[in-house]
């Protein structure tokens, strides 16, 4: 129908890293023993549209790795391959969550972001392992190191997608996009055991819609001769950075579609939207020169775009009194404040997400500070305030989950007005603070713990900020 309009990769340390390379470099061996590694005389896996026209402008890749955490799983486990997997928290503890499904839990419905509960009623044989975020930061940092090996700009967008523009190097390469890719995708495959699905495209919004059109282990092509029909047919929110509050506010004036984004007033998303309406009509028509900027640039722009830190859990036991409250909500603010602090952060609103354990009914409060913080203490106090003024904690009324959140940044060094009386306390906290860093820098996240922590035994070696993984970019509007 539209067509007739005519979403850190931090290294690990290296002993760590060399091991898991070494497990793969025995698995590339094996592979090439028996013939498996090689690249297709034309495209591997599958390859949607046509490369023809590819090269007409940038010639941008988008890698995204299929299932990333359940696809490392099984590639270091054998004995996991071939069974429904996926990767999640703490089931007996109640806070787990689905981060990554197997192909396999994929097609017994399994969905990522569901209750582990939910996974295993629609899947009774479902296995559940827990994540080792140190083990897929590796996969991630040699997946790079392949990326490199075809062009230096390279932009990591978390630790399964990167994009990589091949408009310089791809002359070098023999100038065939088609097989560059399915030169990428089988050495990813054979190197790691990991599958990918690449868009390819003349800038980043298309590439990365190319890797999302088709999944797992797919090549596809968004050229300037086939994207009205294959991009403008899509609903409207898997346009990159369209998030729900976007979505609403497009239905709400009749766009559902990608192409009547592209063709829609500018005036009217003016209006709807502000200056991001606009925006997103050029990426939606194509319209895209944003650069892909190296990682080190990549990592330093998403420091100053980030717009809040928030940490939430669901509770090992429904909350029934104020000293089980406030040890999670402390947990929950020590990760908060701190990762504020490790990005050079300080922020002016504090925020506290509830849950009810009896409907999974929800609200959120908020409040803004007089001076912007990344105090750990004041942060606690000030959730714990937001809490214990609009819940009873009698036990009549009991919580299952929290979510605490800062926002309305800035950088710590912005001039803040002094207040002498309060700065003495402050200084003192804010030295706590830096010796408790410095600590959980040498010995781990749980190597020492507030007295509030320990109010309920549950929570007890809960690493909060290790379990925290943040997509490195936000929506531009929601």
């Amino acid at each position: 129908m539209v067509c007739s309009l005519v979403r850190r990769a931090s290294v690990c340390e290296h002993s760590f890293s060399k091991e898991i390379e070494t497990r793969c470099g025995r698995r590339r061996g094996a592979m090439a023993a028996t013939g498996e590694v090689r690249v297709p005389e034309t495209f591997g896996g599958r390859v949607i549209g046509s490369p023809e026209g590819a090269g007409a402008r940038r010639v941008i890749f988008h890698s995204d790795m299929n299932a990333f955490y359940a696809s490392v799983e099984q590639a270091e486990r054998p004995e996991l391959r071939g069974v429904p997997l996926v990767v999640g928290g703490h089931e007996e503890l109640r806070h787990g969550i689905v981060l990554a499904k197997s192909a396999q839990a994929k097609a017994a419905g399994v969905k990522t972001g569901e209750a582990l509960w939910e996974a295993r009623a629609k899947c009774p044989g479902l296995v559940v392992v827990p994540p080792r975020y140190e083990v897929y930061q590796a996969y991630s940092a040699m997946a790079r190191r392949i990326y490199y090996q075809y062009t230096d700009l390279v932009e990591p967008f978390g630790l399964d997608e990167a994009w990589l523009d091949l408009t310089g190097s791809l002359p070098l390469l023999g100038g065939d996009p088609a097989r560059t890719a399915a030169e990428i995708s089988g050495r990813i495959k054979a190197e790691l055991g990991c599958t990918v699905s690449v868009g390819v495209s003349w800038n980043k919004i298309f590439a990365k819609f190319g890797s999302d059109f088709r999944k797992p282990d797919a090549i596809t092509f968004i050229t300037p001769q086939n994207y009205r029909c294959r991009v403008w047919e899509a609903p409207v929110s898997e346009l990159l950075y369209v998030g729900a509050a976007t979505r609403a506010k497009l239905h709400s004036s009749g766009i559902d579609r990608i192409g009547e984004l592209a063709c829609a007033s500018p005036e009217l998303l003016r209006r709807r939207l502000g200056k991001i309406g606009l925006v997103l009509r050029a990426f939606a028509r194509g319209e895209d020169a944003t650069p892909v900027k190296p990682y080190d640039q990549a990592r330093n722009e998403v420091d100053r775009t980030v717009k809040s830190f928030g940490n939430g859990l669901t509770a090992p036991h429904d909350i029934v009194s104020a000293s089980d409250a406030k040890a999670l909500v402390y947990l929950l603010s020590e990760s908060v404040a701190q990762r504020l602090r490790e990005a050079r952060f300080r922020a002016s609103t504090v925020s506290i997400g509830v849950r009810s354990a009896r409907d999974l009914a929800s609200y959120s409060r908020q409040t803004t500070l007089r001076r912007a913080t990344n105090v750990t203490g004041i942060v606690a106090r000030t959730a714990w305030g937001l809490l214990a003024a609009n819940e009873p904690l009698d036990g009549e009324h009991p919580l299952r989950g929290l979510h605490v959140r800062a926002s309305n940044l800035e950088p710590c060094d912005a001039p803040q007005q002094l207040e002498l009386a309060f700065d003495a306390r402050r200084r003192m906290l804010e030295d706590l603070d830096e010796t408790i860093d410095d600590l959980r820098r040498r010995f781990g996240n749980t190597c020492i713990q507030r007295g509030a922590e320990l109010l309920d035994e549950s929570l007890l070696g809960l690493d909060i900020k290790k379990e925290n993984v943040v997509h490195p970019v936000g929506y531009f509007y929601d």
